[in-house]
């Protein structure tokens, strides 16, 4: 075994993969927990009254804050990457961003309009150094073992969902139930609680993370053959301009609708200033595009339009399935009877007990196995881990018992959200056996299926909503439509979400890589903006035309992306040239 070989991550292992997967595992768990849970409680807060100590904002306005945030967050994913590529190594990134972020749940904390915005911002910039870096660890840990690498992701995965779960289940009840401020502000501890972990245990990677050399950087030039086309003069003005126009465009949006048209950068084109910025950003993206793939072999650039094909779907899929902190939490907050009495309240109790007190067990499982293997050399990061953990048990124990306080009970409104992160840990090995079997769907019909499960959702809450007269403000309709609503959409995202940026990593020559993840990330980015611009309309559309007929219009859309993605099947197969 060579001194280089990622062999020896294996000679210390917990369920037969190296103990620094484990390490990345509760580093990503509490960042994922602090994201998730402040992302929970963030449009509750802002539209809630200032009698409940919200900030009491017209939903228009928190779904416009809410929209660009959520688009910014992936947008950073791209500067991080570069400059963890090419200037301080990824684990320099891990550390910079879990640092930023907590400095940002810590602002979010003190909930003044300055530091609500400064929270928002170090949030954003702290994820695009974290995001991109945690899984390019782990490609490099299993470099020399790659038929370990889809355990290690599923894994890895199963971190993200804990962590999510956890973290609007805990941060959400205390948010609502407690205080805002502490619900933001345990999102932060438990942030801080991953970072130091992380660095007292860094060293279980040995090289890998480092500062890049100037050698490693170029090393995926040899990696293909095809024609290269380096970006020219021009192109690289016309990327800084639509870089530009994109950034100013996605702040500049919600503060000319919070400000209600005061205030507006792109004022000098008219009303409709900035729509008419980011159509000619996004004209100017497509147009470079499109040119460059008409410089690219044949095959290169049919498989190329084949990977932009399924980018747009994507922004169509986030654009509804982002409804979730948003116009669903709303919906659940205002429309959804979520107070429960009698037998009804004690099953609720019990099946909560049950999915906070099984999950929290067996990752305390896991836990106690990382122990045995590196208690002896990381012994403080351990410690901090532990504490944490103490410090998660001891808030789940006391929301288990304060929920037995009254006879009647209230769901909170953001608790529905955990549904996603429960049906995703439940249903995840029934899709992966599903896409190994010989049943596996092509990727149009994946998208297709995915869309129509999405569209399914979309109709059992409009169908529940139906009863609900326009211009209504409150209403009682039942819990079983919210939990369809998440079962559903819950499957779609298994059918798309995996899927996408597999076939990136099929379809793209390895030197572009980076740039057509970049082109991937920008599509979820605007699909998430999508999901706030979708939102920023639900009052207008619910005072006229009722809630019902908001998700009537996301279910039709779904229904329509459906048709096209199965529609397009021949022509992306013969684009994908063999690529399955």
């Amino acid at each position: 075994m060579s001194q280089n070989s990622t062999d020896q991550f294996f000679k210390s292992t917990v369920l037969g993969h190296p103990s620094g997967l484990f390490v990345l595992f509760f580093t990503e768990m509490w960042e994922r927990f602090s994201y998730y849970g402040m992302r929970a409680l963030l449009v509750l807060f802002l539209t809630a009254s200032l009698l409940d100590e919200g900030w009491g904002w017209p939903r228009e306005h928190a779904m416009a804050l809410f929209g660009s945030y959520v688009g910014l967050v992936y947008l950073s994913t791209m500067m991080g990457g570069y400059f963890a590529d090419k200037v301080i190594g990824f684990r320099w990134a891990v550390v910079v961003g879990a640092l930023l972020m907590t400095l940002g749940h810590a602002s979010m904390a003190v909930e003044t309009q300055w530091s609500i915005y400064l929270g928002l911002g170090l949030l954003v910039i702290g994820n695009g150094f974290f995001k991109p870096n945690m899984t390019s660890i782990i490609s490099e840990m299993y470099k020399d073992r790659p038929e370990k690498k889809d355990g290690a992701y599923t894994i890895f995965y199963m971190g993200v969902n804990a962590g999510a779960f956890l973290g609007i289940l805990l941060c959400g009840y205390l948010g609502e139930k407690v205080g805002w401020s502490l619900g933001f502000g345990l999102a932060g501890i438990f942030m801080f609680f991953g970072l130091v972990q992380f660095w007292l245990a860094q060293n279980i990677f040995g090289n890998i993370g480092l500062k890049p050399k100037k050698e490693d950087v170029n090393s995926v030039e040899s990696l293909d053959n095809d024609k290269r086309v380096p970006f020219t003069s021009w192109q690289l003005g016309l990327i800084i301009l639509m870089v530009a126009l994109g950034l100013i465009w996605i702040i500049n949006a919600p503060v000319t609708t919070i400000s209600e048209g005061q205030i507006n950068i792109f004022s000098f084109l008219g009303e409709n200033g900035n729509n008419i910025a980011i159509l000619t950003a996004l004209g100017l993206f497509l147009i470079l595009l499109f040119y460059r793939f008409t410089q690219y072999s044949n095959i290169t650039r049919e498989r190329l339009i084949a990977v932009s094909f399924f980018a747009l779907l994507s922004v169509f899929f986030w654009a509804i399935f982002e409804q979730s902190p948003g116009t669903l939490t709303i919906f659940a907050r205002d429309y959804t009877d979520r107070t429960l009495d009698g037998s009804s309240a004690i099953i609720f109790r019990v099946v909560n007990a049950a999915i906070t007190i099984v999950p929290l067990g067996i990752i305390t499982w896991v836990l106690f196995l990382l122990f045995k293997q590196t208690f002896a050399k990381y012994k403080w990061a351990n410690i901090v881990l532990s504490l944490s953990f103490i410090i998660v048990w001891g808030i789940a124990i006391w929301m288990l018992l304060d929920q037995l306080k009254d006879e009647e009970l209230e769901i909170p409104a953001s608790w529905f959200s955990v549904l996603n992160s429960l049906f995703i840990i439940t249903l995840a090995p029934l899709f992966s056996k599903w896409w190994e079997s010989k049943y596996n769907p092509s990727a149009n019909a994946k998208y297709s299926i995915g869309m129509l499960l999405l569209a399914l959702g979309m109709a059992c809450v409009a169908f529940g909503a139906m009863g609900i007269e326009p211009g209504a403000k409150t209403a009682s309709v039942s819990i079983i439509w919210l939990i369809l609503v998440y079962l559903f959409h819950t499957m779609g995202e298994l059918c798309i979400s995996p899927v996408g940026l597999s076939y990136v990593s099929k379809l793209v020559p390895a030197r572009m890589i980076a740039f057509m993840f970049g082109v991937w990330y920008l599509a979820v980015a605007i699909g998430m903006k999508g999901a706030g611009v979708f939102g920023e309309n639900i009052d207008k559309i619910a005072n006229e035309n009722g809630i019902s007929y908001f998700f009537w219009i996301l279910t039709i859309i779904s229904l329509v992306v459906a048709v096209f993605a199965i529609g397009m099947k021949p022509i992306i197969k013969k684009l994908m040239h063999g690529v399955h």
